[in-house]
């Protein structure tokens, strides 16, 4: 279950579950781009072997690592929902990769001419 979440996450880059599988997912996705980071043959059969998809190590290796390379750990983040899932009750939140949303939110803020 872990492997198939993993790649969703990758795929998608941020996905909807259950806290307690989210918390799990966390530390799997964070040594998956601490992997990704070193782009040689060994990390990407590493990879391979969690992932079982081409074309998700591509997205891994080709536009999620690069993100992440002046970054030394805290590649995803959990956000909870307030709000239990209506079936059972249990907790939910939101894994995505981070600096995709902080780079979103936190534009470049233009330099004040001098005039």
């Amino acid at each position: 279950m872990m492997k198939n979440m993993v790649r969703s996450l990758i795929e998608h880059e941020r996905i909807k579950t259950t806290e307690a599988k989210a918390k799990e997912l966390q530390i799997l996705a964070d040594k998956l781009v601490t992997v990704s980071k070193t782009d040689t043959l060994h990390a990407r059969r590493q990879a391979y072997v969690l992932l079982g998809s081409h074309h998700s190590v591509q997205k891994l290796f080709q536009e999620i690592a690069p993100r992440f390379k002046d970054i030394s750990g805290g590649y995803t983040r959990v956000v909870k929902f307030s709000l239990p899932r209506p079936g059972d009750g249990a907790p939910m939140a939101l894994i995505e990769f981070s600096v995709d949303s902080i780079t979103e939110n936190n534009p470049e803020k233009p330099e004040k001419s001098e005039e």
